[in-house]
C-alpha cells in the first residue's frame, strides 16, 4: 500500500482555498493520510514554499504513529509546532509576494522519535530525520494572491 497524504481543502496540483491564506483567516491546512509503512514511530509534517527558496509555513513534530489527520482541528496529542521561517511556532499560510507559488507539503514517516527541543526548526528536523525516513508522502497547491 502506498503512503498517501491528501487533504480536504485541495487536490494534488490544486488551488488552495484564501481560507487557509494571509488574505484569508490563515487556518491551517487539514491533511490526512494513509498507508503508513509498518513499524513508524511517529511522523513529522512540513509545509515549504518551493519557489521562496523553501520557506517553511508549518512544521509539526510528534505526531504519533497512531493518528490519521491534522490541521483545522487542531494537533493530535504528543505533536507539536515547530518555528517556521516567520520566526515562530505555528501555521502560517501561503502569502507570496508576487504571481502563484507552489507549496509542498511532505508528510515523514520515521522509524524512531526526532527527539528534538520544544520548537525545532526546519533544519534541525531534517538533521534530526537522517536515517530515521521510512517514508514521505507529498501532497503539492498552489496559491496566487488576487
Amino acid at each position: 500500500m502506498d503512503f498517501i497524504l491528501s487533504s480536504t481543502a485541495f487536490d494534488e496540483g490544486g488551488e488552495i482555498p484564501a481560507r487557509h491564506t494571509c488574505d484569508g483567516e490563515d487556518v491551517p491546512l487539514p491533511f490526512n493520510w494513509s498507508g503508513m509503512p509498518e513499524g513508524t514511530a511517529e511522523l513529522a509534517l512540513m509545509v515549504d514554499d518551493p519557489d521562496a527558496r523553501g520557506f517553511v509555513h508549518w512544521l509539526v513534530v510528534g505526531i504519533p504513529a497512531e493518528a490519521s489527520e491534522i490541521g483545522e482541528a487542531g494537533l493530535p496529542g504528543g505533536a507539536r509546532e515547530g518555528r517556521t521561517n516567520f520566526g515562530r511556532t505555528g501555521y502560517g499560510g501561503p502569502c507570496p509576494p508576487s504571481g502563484s507559488h507552489r507549496y509542498t507539503a511532505t508528510l515523514y514517516a520515521l522509524s524512531a522519535p526526532l527527539d528534538l527541543t520544544a520548537d525545532p526548526t526546519a533544519d534541525e528536523v531534517r538533521s534530526a530525520a537522517t536515517g530515521k525516513i521510512l517514508a514521505e508522502a507529498r501532497l503539492n497547491g498552489r496559491y496566487a494572491r488576487q
